[in-house]
């Protein structure tokens, strides 16, 4: 049975991976609008991972007896000066969710809630990964500064782009 300060926290997390879900979902409208439908295409890749994530948690809480809360979930962004403003304030967030399952994390130690704490490392390793990527893609827009053909170019690298669902179990 999951103790109820540990289910109240990742019911919030829950929330907080909803909301990444839309926040990227406005974010790839506001690509679509610009015709970059690459890094649009991004974004609706990680609409479809944090929807994975809050699902993850989902599970969790309802497989340890628990009760999958879902709140109020708030209306993000919807417009950015440029496509580099919009992935730095992707970075921002994603550091702000890496701090979030940090203190899941600290809270499941407290809690001596191994099982959660288990769970909780693939979510640590998942953040590393987001960090990373997000921030690949702000120096590549740093570099390409103003040169359209630059933009153009990752546009049509970040176009590839799928979701993989990762193994079921994995890390769990």
């Amino acid at each position: 049975m999951i103790k109820k300060t540990v289910q109240e926290a990742i019911n919030r997390q829950i929330i907080n991976e909803m909301y990444s879900s839309n926040l990227y979902l406005s974010m790839a409208s506001y690509f679509r609008s610009l015709n970059l439908n690459g890094f649009a295409n991004w974004m609706r890749v990680q609409v479809q991972e944090e929807m994975f994530h809050a699902m993850k948690f989902f599970d969790y809480v309802l497989d340890r007896g628990g009760e999958a809360k879902v709140g109020e979930i708030k209306a993000p962004p919807f417009h950015w000066k440029s496509p580099l403003e919009a992935f730095q304030f992707t970075l921002k967030h994603e550091e702000s969710v890496t701090d979030s399952i940090n203190k899941l994390a600290a809270l499941a130690i407290k809690e001596n809630d191994y099982a959660t704490n288990v769970l909780l490392q693939w979510f640590v390793t998942e953040q590393v990964e987001e960090e990373a990527n997000v921030t690949e893609i702000v120096e590549r827009l740093k570099l390409a500064g103003d040169s359209k053909s630059s933009l153009f170019l990752l546009d049509s690298e970040l176009k590839a782009r799928v979701f993989v669902p990762p193994p079921a179990n994995g890390g769990q």
